[in-house]
């Protein structure tokens, strides 16, 4: 039935594009629909907002999942969620909220605001970034549907085989896992290395390394670890749908695979992953707490130091999620220094942080208070992170709930709540309009209460024994307060969202107008309007120092100073083609799912014809005359 579908899905596609998609006339009433013009965007403001509602949507989804895993695990003995259902909702929790919602939002804000810090008017590859947004949402949605197509994935988010292969999980929900991330991860790819070719090209004359704003310093190192880190799970991936969906042994034992390569292959991509999560908060909070402290940031050079050797250290330390399989004491001691090490450069950059506010005119906006708490919890997972890099008490910890403890209060305690500090600071320059300070405190509260409920007890909960990936517990345990707790703190967490949801929208209708600089910014974002033009400057900025913009406030006469004149100024054109190869993506990815070759194949002809129709298209893009841009108050 499914492929039934998907068929009748291509042919209305290919149908579409037969008919219409390259009738002139078509396309001219299509350019005049806002929807289009979403869809055929490569704009990376544009992109960045669909990033952000992306990654909203994936995140209510995993939200809902961990509501129910939370409700099933309130009281013992429960039977609200069991066996391979309960399976299917932790193990798509922990991948959407990984792979489709924590990366994605922080690919908005890196999307949005990178190159306006930089001075430059877009990003290197404009095609290739709506791309790679597009494979994106293609590989998530793929994912999804497995809920409603064929059972979702079931071997935990991390994928373990021999969990994973079909004498374990039969049926496509791992199928859907393979292909989905194979997708979505090519998207992120695509995206990285746009990033680093923009950071590296596109500076404004005088944006020199050393005054790059430290957002964009986490973005170029973010971006390098996902070129070297998702090339192994790309390659696990393909090896698993190879054993899964053509009868390869690389990690069946029967066949003489080993499963414990696919622990290294999974965990060399998946601790540099939590880098990559965290050191784009780590950017997002220094330039935060310089901004409401109204103090520069205390030890930049050190700061970006720290940032590089993060990266650097961060895939040397993969082998402490593998203590237990046995490798042996000396590669278990090696990593167990490698992972303490690691703990030097983010102690710097807490202690910078500190340092900063340390004399500073503090204020506590809605952003600022995620900043200050993000501290006290993010030092907290980092502590009990240290406990696990010893070797003999991670043995005790291993597939506990302290582990769980701890993944949560570095994720959420420090990622999301990065992302918040700066969904909160940069909503006025993405949207034009100021949310709620008062809303957004009472969603702070809520949510920042209710990390501590909900993952504190789980410390002891795992130093008193309690599993994790278990659906129930039995009474009498000494575990019943503790997931009550829990479950509790959950549900503080979701009236947090919900008063955040309510405040979006409110201040969509009737939020105060935001001006270009609302919180007195330091950085180049600050000095255009708020949302900014199409093409971001009138005049590419000259950069005379560090914390480029606030040198002008103070310094200067509060502009800008160009660095070229006033004239025509091109920009790409919108194409729909990465939006239709998403979609033979899409298509390719579930035909594989049921094992049908010749929608796969038929997928993948719309990929390469619409590769072919792109390799010889030419892009002339548009200009903007310069009447258009005077006004903008940027000196001529």
């Amino acid at each position: 039935m499914a492929t039934l579908i998907i068929i009748l899905i291509l042919v209305l596609f290919l149908g579409a594009i037969l008919t219409g998609g390259y009738n002139k006339r078509f396309l001219e009433r299509m350019q005049q629909s806002d929807l289009w013009s979403w869809i055929t965007t490569v704009d990376h403001k544009r992109i960045g907002i669909l990033y952000l509602i992306s990654g909203g949507f994936f995140f209510a989804v995993a939200g809902l999942e961990a509501l129910l895993i939370r409700i099933q695990l309130m009281v013992p003995n429960n039977a609200f969620i069991v066996g391979d259902t309960y399976n299917q909702l932790t193990t798509m929790h922990g991948t959407t909220m990984l792979f489709l919602v924590a990366l994605p939002i922080l690919f908005a804000l890196m999307n949005f605001i990178v190159p306006l810090q930089i001075g430059a008017r877009d990003v290197a590859f404009p095609f290739l970034n709506s791309l790679g947004y597009w494979l994106y949402v293609s590989g998530g949605l793929l994912l999804n549907l497995s809920w409603i197509f064929g059972g979702a994935p079931d071997a935990g988010w991390t994928n373990y085989a021999t969990l994973a292969l079909n004498d374990y999980s039969p049926g496509p929900g791992v199928n859907y896992y393979v292909l989905g991330l194979q997708i979505s991860g090519i998207g992120t790819l695509i995206s990285a290395i746009n990033f680093i070719t923009t950071i590296v090209n596109m500076r404004a004359p005088g944006m020199s390394y050393l005054r790059l704003p430290l957002f964009t310093w986490t973005t170029f190192v973010t971006s390098a670890i996902i070129m070297f880190a998702f090339p192994p799970l790309t390659a696990g991936l393909f090896m698993m749908m190879f054993d899964r969906i053509f009868g390869a042994t690389f990690f069946s034992t029967a066949g003489g695979g080993n499963v414990t390569v696919w622990e290294h292959i999974f965990w060399i991509f998946g601790h540099p992953e939590v880098y990559l999560l965290i050191l784009p908060a780590f950017g997002v909070f220094s330039e935060v707490i310089p901004t409401f402290s109204k103090k520069r940031l205390f030890g930049y050079h050190s700061m970006v130091f720290a940032v590089v050797l993060i990266g650097f250290l961060g895939f040397m330390v993969w082998l402490h999620h593998m203590f237990t399989v046995g490798l042996g004491p000396v590669a278990n001691s090696i990593f167990a220094i490698s992972t303490m090490a690691i703990a030097v450069p983010t102690g710097i950059k807490i202690f910078n942080w500190l340092f900063t506010m340390w004399g500073g005119r503090i204020r506590f906006t809605t952003a600022m208070l995620y900043a200050a708490g993000f501290i006290v919890t993010f030092v907290m997972g980092g502590v009990t992170g240290v406990m696990l890099a010893t070797v003999p008490a991670d043995l005790q910890f291993h597939d506990t709930y302290f582990v769980v403890a701890h993944f949560h209060y570095v994720i959420i305690g420090g990622t999301v709540m990065g992302m918040l500090a700066g969904f909160y600071y940069w909503w006025p320059k993405m949207f034009g309009r100021v949310l709620n300070e008062k809303l957004g405190k009472w969603s702070f509260w809520f949510f920042y209460l209710g990390i501590h409920l909900a993952f504190f007890p789980q410390h002891f909960l795992g130093l008193n024994g309690m599993p994790r990936r278990v659906f129930t517990f039995e009474a009498n345990k000494g575990f019943e307060t503790g997931n009550m707790v829990s479950t509790i703190g959950t549900f503080l967490m979701t009236i947090g969202v919900l008063i955040l949801l309510y405040n979006v929208v409110w201040t969509l209708r009737k939020g105060k107008q935001a001006d270009a600089d609302p919180w007195d910014g330091r950085t180049l974002e600050w000095a255009v309007s708020s949302p900014p033009p199409v093409y971001n400057f009138a005049q590419t900025p000259r950069v005379r120092g560090l914390d480029a913009w606030w040198l002008e406030k103070v310094h200067g006469d509060g502009k800008l100073k160009p660095a070229e004149p006033l004239g025509l100024i091109h920009m790409p054109s919108p194409s729909h083609l990465p939006f239709i190869m998403a979609v033979g993506f899409f298509i390719s990815g579930f035909g594989f799912v049921f094992h049908s070759w010749q929608v796969g194949a038929l997928g993948l002809v719309v990929v390469f014809i619409m590769m072919y129709v792109r390799s010889f298209q030419e892009d002339h893009g548009y200009h903007l005359q310069p009447d258009e841009l005077k006004g903008q108050g940027v000196d001529s």
